[in-house]
């Protein structure tokens, strides 16, 4: 399967629009999506797998009144998008009503799609695939204390979006992504330790080499080994940015406008009011160049400009789509999200914390007995309550400075507290979808031993 230009995606996705409201919808949209990826693993040395993927899924959804309904196929037959158009439309006409359903009302639409660079043209073959996941596992292995992988792979990916709505917007964008990482088992065989490495930007340019991401995995993966469990107590805690997006997602989680009308959040009633330390602001950029999740325009085609979600420490904005701004007597702010099988609903983009002015160093200088989180276990904490339980693994912070592996923790208190207790280092690094710097929390419980 070649993948369609945006030019007949468009046409796809306007033609059934124009079809269902010449059937009898009163408004429509359409969402057509396709993706072709290809990715190769390895274990030991060896080729383990090479697999591809090819898909095209169009989603329509219709409103007959207030009343909607969504179809979805990967049959493009002509006669198969008529039974489509009409199976959405008889739907709807027997759907319950929804007040709040609809399009976007047309001022909210993008007129100009912006040129995120999402795009880039390099081709690797099946055999550069393999010979990335190789170096990356060789690097890997190469570090003293690693005994075995537990297998390293190589990806590339391509991916086209476009949607048309009956109230005239029309737009398409397409994205790359290119991949590479490893597992890697450390110690002895009655006391083996696992850790990883993982990276994907959109340019190939712009990732790591695999050697130097194997190397980190390796290295990751050694230093676990021989872990300590740490004595049950209050203590600080320090969260490494491989975990302290979490701090993130959760905000993003709690001000959904999903959770909000449902009443269902920590942080309900809290706009414009103190939610964390003033050194914390959250950032939603969906225009980052580059960005693993850039987007010109959200999933209604409204338009979608970088927000301060969060800003010194002040809840400024919810997440809101057409129909949870309606509930919650807002205006939309361009943070619908949607695939071709369920209608829009309020997420995020690029989502990051941004950086403080103190160093990692710094920042655990003065702890005498801390606890520096790598990795989490089990589920994250309740956005309803903000009760906060996670089993951990890190090291030590001993008189300022990491010490040895923890493994078998929990550390465990309440987002509120931990939220006005959080104090960003300053080595940020654009390098994940959701992305933090270094986080520290001066007061945690640390259950161990």
């Amino acid at each position: 399967m070649t993948l369609k230009s945006r030019e007949d995606a468009l046409d796809i996705a306007a033609s059934i629009v124009a079809n269902a409201t010449k059937a009898g919808a009163d408004q429509a949209d359409a969402l057509f999506v396709q993706s072709e990826a290809e990715a190769a693993s390895v274990r030991d040395g060896k080729l383990e797998d090479i697999e591809g993927s090819e898909s095209q899924d169009l989603g329509l959804r219709v409103f007959v009144g207030r009343s909607q309904a969504m179809v979805s196929t990967t049959d493009f037959r002509p006669a198969a998008l008529a039974e489509a158009v009409e199976r959405a439309v008889a739907m709807a006409r027997i759907a319950p009503e929804d007040p709040y359903a609809g399009l976007a009302d047309a001022e909210l639409l993008v007129r100009q799609a912006r040129d995120l660079d999402l795009v880039d043209t390099t081709r690797l073959e099946s055999s550069d695939l393999v010979d990335r996941a190789m170096a990356a596992e060789a690097a890997g292995l190469s570090v003293d204390g690693v005994r075995r992988s537990s297998g390293a792979g190589a990806d590339q990916s391509r991916s086209s979006v476009a949607l048309a709505t009956s109230a005239g917007f029309e737009g398409a964008y397409d994205g790359t992504s290119y991949g590479v990482g490893l597992s890697l088992i450390a110690g002895d065989d009655d006391a083996m330790q696992q850790d990883y490495a993982a990276y994907n930007t959109r340019h190939l340019g712009d990732l790591k080499l695999p050697a130097d991401i194997g190397k980190e995995a390796g290295e990751n993966a050694a230093r676990r080994v021989n872990p300590i469990r740490l004595a049950t107590g209050a203590r600080p805690v320090v969260f490494d940015p491989r975990v302290s997006g979490s701090f993130a997602t959760a905000i993003s989680g709690a001000i959904s406008g999903v959770a909000i009308a449902r009443g269902s959040s920590f942080l309900l009633d809290k706009l414009d009011e103190q939610i964390a330390n003033s050194a914390i602001t959250l950032m939603d950029d969906p225009h980052r160049l580059r960005g693993l999740r850039s987007k010109p325009f959200d999933g209604e085609g409204t338009e979608n400009r970088p927000m301060r979600l969060v800003e010194n420490g002040v809840l400024k904005h919810y997440l809101l789509d057409h129909a949870t701004a309606l509930q919650l007597g807002r205006r939309p702010n361009g943070r619908a999200a949607r695939g071709t099988g369920a209608p829009p609903s309020p997420a995020p983009t690029n989502l990051y914390i941004e950086a403080g002015a103190i160093s990692p160093t710094d920042l655990i200088a003065d702890i005498q007995d801390g606890f520096y989180v790598t990795e989490f276990l089990g589920q994250g904490p309740s956005l309803v309550t903000g009760d906060y339980s996670r089993g951990a693994a890190g090291f030590h912070i001993v008189n300022g400075e990491l010490a040895e592996p923890v493994s078998e923790v929990t550390i465990a208190g309440n987002l509120k507290d931990m939220l006005m207790a959080a104090t960003p280092a300053s080595d940020l690094e654009f390098i994940r979808g959701v992305n933090a710097p270094t986080i520290r929390v001066d007061r945690m419980t640390v259950a161990g031993i």
